[in-house]
């Protein structure tokens, strides 16, 4: 069976998927996923979809799923490469992706996640800082 390349961009993966998703090999690609992410402490997934013509439900889902198991794993997923007509489909088939976040391109997905992190740091200096050790 074919497998999708799963790349290690620093703390952040890359899959980028050019061929249509079926049952096994979107199967296969979540489970590789998800133990690429244990395997090295991933914080971010970017799933390039720009060779793609159709998103169909199908895809769709799978997506929303890689999302949710990423986020258990606490990392963000974020989809770049969206075509317009892409984005039009999705939205016609009342698809709302919750949890994937998108960006036009892979930069711009790497600075999200990046943005991402800085946020969830912040978030914990604060919650951490109940008691007043961090000083004001």
């Amino acid at each position: 069976m074919d497998r999708i390349p799963i790349l290690k961009l620093g703390d952040v993966l890359l899959v980028t998927i050019q061929v249509d998703m079926h049952d096994e090999l979107a199967s296969a690609l979540e489970e590789d996923l998800t133990q690429r992410i244990v395997a090295v402490g991933a914080r971010g997934v970017l799933i390039d979809i720009s060779a793609l013509e159709i998103v169909d439900s199908f895809m769709g889902r799978m997506l929303d799923n890689i999302a949710a198991v990423s986020r258990i794993l606490d990392a963000d997923t974020v989809v770049v490469g969206m075509r317009p007509a892409v984005a039009i489909t999705l939205v016609e088939l009342g698809l709302s992706l919750h949890g994937v976040k998108t960006a036009l391109d892979v930069d711009k997905g790497l600075a999200l996640i990046a943005g991402s992190a800085r946020h969830a740091w912040r978030n914990t200096i604060v919650a951490d800082d109940e008691d007043g050790a961090y000083g004001e």
